[in-house]
Order: structure tokens, then sequence, then C-alpha cells
């Protein structure tokens, strides 16, 4: 079985713009292995978000393919997409975009009941994650009653709920004080290796970035690999 996550091939993304063809990807190949901690860094406006989003299936090439886990988004129905995005993938942004409704325990079990797990069962897999990064005394706050920091640590656990075999993170750590910062992104990198999810950083943090397993330039739409 191949332990290829993520595979892109030829991949282009181009924007109208008037008459105008604005090229922010060409021809990019990229794969992602199980367990890999990789990170994605270039000037901003070089389309390292785009670039997370289409390796998430958030948005869609113009040309070459995606496939996860070896399955072709383009091919795939919405539905069909949606349901292999909850099952494979999880997210994390640099604002945290918890729902202000929901307590702690009910954001981090959302991926679980949008995938029909009963209540029940999301709530006590929700107090097990929740527990696992540090946050079993504020599982009943909402995100309000929550520090930035504390925020954060609940988005990680809800884009880890669900075992995903990889997790993209889009700044996470960029609107956080450089001590909740390294704290964060520490336990980040603890349980990338303690459930053995790949993980793949965008980030301006030079410092987090040499600390991942492989690091990317992103510029004028041309990707490679610093060495």
């Amino acid at each position: 079985m191949s332990d290829t996550i993520v595979d892109c091939i030829n991949l282009k993304k181009s924007y109208r713009d008037g008459n105008k063809t604005i090229d922010v990807l060409q021809d990019i190949d990229f794969s992602i292995k199980k367990g890999e901690r990789l990170a994605i860094v270039g000037p901003s406006g070089s389309g390292k978000s785009t670039f997370l989003h289409l390796l998430g299936g958030l948005d869609k090439p113009t040309e070459g393919q995606v496939l996860i886990e070896g399955q072709d988004w383009q091919v795939l129905k919405e539905k069909a997409r949606c349901k292999l995005r909850n099952k494979a993938l999880g997210f994390i942004y640099q604002f945290h975009h918890l729902l202000p409704e929901f307590t702690a325990l009910e954001n981090a079990a959302m991926p679980l009941l949008l995938r029909g797990m009963s209540t029940d069962e999301a709530a006590k897999q929700s107090q097990t994650v929740l527990q696992q990064v540090g946050l079993e005394h504020r599982i009943d706050h909402r995100p309000s009653e929550l520090s930035g920091g504390e925020r954060q640590r609940v988005a990680i656990a809800r884009a880890l709920i669900h075992q995903p075999q990889c997790v993209f993170a889009d700044e996470p750590t960029g609107n956080l004080d450089q001590t909740t910062a390294t704290k964060v992104f520490d336990l980040m990198l603890e349980l990338n290796k303690t459930i053995q999810t790949a993980l793949v950083i965008v980030t301006h943090d030079t410092k987090l970035a040499e600390r991942m397993d492989r690091v990317f330039y992103l510029d004028k739409g041309q990707l490679r690999e610093e060495l």
C-alpha cells in the first residue's frame, strides 16, 4: 500500500484580471507522505494559501491533478469530496474559526458530528483529544472565554479528532505572541509524532519552518525544495 497521502501533478492555478491572465502556480509536482512534516514559505502574495487550498480540495486547479489517497478531487462529486476531506484531512488556520455559540467540547467534536457519529460518542472522543492538548479543565467554555492560545489548541483538537492522514495549517501561530506560538507549535509537532499524521504548514516564521523535515519555497509560481 502506498504511503503517499497527497499527490499533485502539473498543478496550475491562474486568475483573470480584466484582459490579463495572472499565473499564481505553474506546473507544480508535489507529494506528501505519511507522517511527514513539511513547511511552505515564500513572500506575501506568492500563492502559499492558494496552494494549500488546492491540496486540501478547497479550490480547483486551472490545470493538473490533486490526488488524495489516490483519488482525484476533480472527478468526485461534491458529496464524495466532502466525505473524503472529512475522513483524510484536517485544517488549522491563523484565526481559529471556532463557532462562538458552542463550547470547546462541541467545537472539537464538530468533524465527528458531521460524519454522523452520535452526540455521546463524539463528546467522549472530544473530551479525550482536549485532554491531549491540555484543555480538559476548559471543555465547557465558549471561545470568548478562552485565551488566544487556548482557542488555537481547540482548533488543533478539532483538526486531529478524527485522526486524519494529513493536517494543513495556514499560519497556525501567526496571531499569537511568540511564547504562546512556540508552545502551540510544540504541541502540533508532538501530536504529529504521536499519531503519525502528516503536517504541512504555511508560515512566515523561518524558525518554525526549520523545525520541519523539509522546507519548500514558493515564489513566482514555482515551488522548490530548500536544501
